[in-house]
C-alpha cells in the first residue's frame, strides 16, 4: 500500500475533496486525523474511510484559527508520534462570474485572504513537527483559475495563483529539512456540487447564464481535451499517489489535474 503506517492529517477532511481523500488514503493504509467544523459531515467522511479499513480519529477545528490548529496538531503529533501528511481541503462559498464593476472589494478580496490564511495556518502547525523529524509531505489545492483568463475570475485568479506562489515558496523554504510541498490543481468536479459549496457557487453562474447547472458542467467539460471534467475519486486517488514515497522526488510542483482544460 502507498502509505502504509502514514499518518495524515486532513483540514476539511468533512468536503467533498477532503472526504474523497480520505477514502484513497484508507485503501492506501494511512492512518488518519480528520479536522473541520462540522462533526456530522467528518463523522461521515470517517465512516466512509473506516469501510476501507482506516484508523480515523476526529476533531472540530476552525481552520483560520492558528492556535486551534497548533494544538490539533500537537494532539496528532502526542497520539501518533509524527505527521507524515497534512492536506488543507477547506472551502468555501465566494463569488465567480460577475465582472469587476459588479464586484464589491469585500467579495474580491473574501477568498484571497480566506485560502491564502487557512492554509498559511495548517501548513505552519504541520510543518513544525515536519521539520523536527526530518520528512514530511505537505499538500495544497489550487484551481485552474491561477491560469485562466475572462471575465468573473478576478477573486478565484488571485487567490489561486497566490496559493500557487505559496506553495512553490514552501517547497524551497522546507526542502533542506525533508519536507516536500505539493499543490494539485483539478478542474471543477460534477460529483462534488451535490457535497460541497461549488453546487450553489456554480448554480448561480449557470443561472446567470440561463442553463441548468448539468448544461454548465457539460460546457465546461467541453472545453477539456478530454472531453469531460475530473471525479473526486480522481482527485483522491493524486492526492495519494504524491503523498507517497513514490513520488519523494516531486516537490515545488502545481500538479496539473485538469482534464487537459490547461496544457503544461
Amino acid at each position: 500500500m502507498l502509505l502504509e503506517d502514514k499518518v495524515a492529517v486532513i483540514h476539511g477532511g468533512g468536503g467533498s475533496i477532503g472526504a474523497a481523500t480520505a477514502r484513497a488514503f484508507a485503501r492506501e493504509g494511512a492512518r488518519l486525523f480528520l479536522a473541520g467544523r462540522s462533526l456530522p459531515r467528518l463523522e461521515a467522511a470517517a465512516s466512509a474511510a473506516r469501510a476501507e479499513g482506516a484508523s480515523v480519529d476526529l476533531a472540530v477545528v476552525d481552520a483560520m484559527d492558528q492556535d486551534a490548529v497548533d494544538r490539533h496538531a500537537d494532539e496528532v503529533a502526542d497520539a501518533a508520534g509524527r505527521i507524515d501528511i497534512a492536506l488543507n481541503a477547506v472551502g468555501f462559498d465566494h463569488v465567480q462570474g460577475l465582472p469587476i464593476g459588479e464586484t464589491s472589494l469585500d467579495a474580491y478580496l473574501h477568498p484571497v485572504t480566506g485560502y491564502l490564511r487557512t492554509n498559511f495556518v495548517t501548513a505552519k502547525a504541520a510543518a513544525r513537527h515536519m521539520v523536527a523529524q526530518g520528512s514530511g509531505v505537505i499538500l495544497t489545492i489550487s484551481t485552474p483559475g491561477a491560469r485562466l483568463t475572462g471575465n468573473g475570475l478576478i477573486g478565484n485568479a488571485a487567490q489561486s495563483a497566490g496559493l500557487e506562489g505559496f506553495s512553490r515558496a514552501l517547497a524551497g523554504e522546507l526542502g533542506p529539512s525533508g519536507v516536500r510541498v505539493v499543490c494539485v490543481r483539478p478542474h471543477a468536479m460534477a460529483d462534488a456540487s451535490d457535497l460541497s459549496y461549488t453546487g450553489e457557487m456554480f448554480g448561480r453562474m449557470a443561472d446567470a447564464g440561463g442553463i441548468s447547472r448539468d448544461e454548465w458542467f457539460a460546457a465546461l467539460a467541453s472545453t477539456t481535451l478530454l472531453g469531460r471534467l475530473p471525479t473526486l475519486d480522481e482527485v483522491g486517488e493524486y492526492f495519494a499517489f504524491v503523498a507517497s514515497d513514490r513520488a519523494r522526488s516531486m516537490t515545488g510542483v502545481i500538479v496539473n489535474v485538469t482534464a487537459g482544460a490547461l496544457v503544461d
